[in-house]
């Protein structure tokens, strides 16, 4: 089945895309093994968490429309946001992959969540800490991945937060909701 889900990435995904897909899978994989979490289960949500990040308006709306997901206004004016929603969608409808583990990890791996599982960590943080990234302080939480999840999500929550301040822009309510897990450990 990878074989073909990497056929399907490569159909669907620019070269550079393709590419971030397959190091966020490895990256997926190794903190999979060093935490814990199901490597295998790992691999397809890494693979396929960018699944739709190329499509056109048209199919994400498409998608949300079949699912039956209904989006807040924040969610439908941020064009960013639509890939991980719609990336669920498409692996659920279109792919027939019905563990919601591997659903939920690519559906949260932009905004976060309170409350994540094991495996939506170890997505998240897999896509910032990919061997294809490079920003300030990548380093930084490369190093933190491999001494503790908690910490690495408390320093990207803060880092992304952050990030988004910077430029003006809407804070969903689910990384707000996590942030505030994490620091006020509820």
């Amino acid at each position: 089945m990878i074989e073909e889900y990497k056929a399907l990435l490569k159909s669907r995904l620019s070269d550079y895309r393709y590419n971030h897909s397959l190091c966020v899978a490895q990256s997926a994989v190794e903190l999979a093994q060093k935490y814990g979490a199901d490597p295998a289960k790992a691999l397809v949500a890494g693979l396929l968490h960018d699944i739709t990040k190329e499509a056109e308006k048209e199919e994400h709306f498409a998608l949300f429309e079949e699912s039956g997901m209904i989006l807040s206004e924040l969610e439908r004016r941020n064009p960013k946001l639509w890939h991980a929603m719609s990336g669920a969608a498409y692996m659920k409808l279109k792919l027939n992959i019905d563990d919601e583990e591997i659903l939920s990890s690519v559906r949260y791996h932009t905004t976060a969540r309170a409350g994540m599982t094991l495996l939506e960590k170890i997505i998240y943080i897999a896509d910032f800490i990919s061997a294809d990234r490079v920003y300030d302080d990548v380093d930084t939480v490369r190093e933190l991945a491999q001494k503790s999840l908690e910490e690495t999500m408390e320093y990207t929550q803060s880092y992304s937060i952050n990030e988004l301040l910077k430029k003006h822009s809407p804070i969903h309510p689910d990384s707000v909701a996590c942030y505030n897990s994490i620091v006020g450990g509820f």
